[in-house]
């Protein structure tokens, strides 16, 4: 019992730290990994996001997908396929922020 409460207490821990970091992007940082998702992976995966060389990153496409499984994605890239990594360019809360405006729809 005890080990199930601890694992549960963490699991909390760690959503809401993700929760919190990801906020304290600044209005600033905001607007430009907004102008990087539309330019940047915008050039792949069609300016509206719609598809092109990469899928869509529509939410009815993404719906099945956890946002820190899209944060991996962003971050680690697709070995084998022509999706780069952004790690060098991008922090953890970054690619979570991304991931979550993702699925929550981007204005073309």
């Amino acid at each position: 019992m005890r080990t199930i409460v601890s694992s549960l207490l963490l699991i909390v821990l760690m959503i809401t730290a993700v929760t919190v970091t990801a906020a304290e992007i600044t209005p600033e940082r905001q607007a430009e990994l907004i102008y990087l998702l539309r330019q940047d992976c915008g050039s792949c995966h069609g300016m509206r996001l719609s598809g092109g060389l990469g899928p869509a990153l529509l939410p009815e496409r993404l719906r099945l997908w956890e946002v820190n499984q899209l944060a991996a994605t962003i971050l680690q890239g697709r070995p084998g396929t022509p999706m780069p990594p952004w790690r060098p360019f991008l922090t953890q809360q970054e690619a979570v922020w991304l991931a979550t405006q993702l699925k929550q729809g981007i204005q073309p």
